[in-house]
Parts: C-alpha cells; structure tokens; sequence
C-alpha cells in the first residue's frame, strides 16, 4: 500500500519511511508510526510521520 495517502496511514502501524538526509540514496528505516506529521490528505512524496523512536520522514511502504 502506498504512502501518499493520509487515510492509509494509521498510529501504531509498521511502516517504511525515508528521512530527510536519505531522500538521495533511498535509503527506507523501518518504524511504528507514533505520529502523523502531514495535515493535508494526500503529498506525493508520502505522509511525514514520526516513527516511535523519534525519527522523522515520509513514508514509503505501508507493512501491515
């Protein structure tokens, strides 16, 4: 399931995020959603959330 959409995306699930220092590599860190970051309802390059261990980015897979 993509990212891009706010209404995918709920508090404690498993997801893919890339961070900000990532976006030129891709490289995707693994977390469980914490907050959801993106008031809007849809951003094409995926929903910024706060992932429990305090990591911020946009998310690029949705795992569970």
């Amino acid at each position: 399931m993509s990212g891009t959409k706010r209404e995918n995306i709920k508090q404690g699930m498993k997801v893919q995020v890339v961070q900000k220092q990532d976006q030129r590599s891709g490289k995707l860190t693994e977390g469980v959603v914490k907050d959801i970051l993106t008031n809007s309802a849809t951003h094409h390059h995926g929903i910024k959330v706060r992932l429990e261990g305090g990591i911020v980015g946009r998310v690029k897979e949705i795992l569970e």
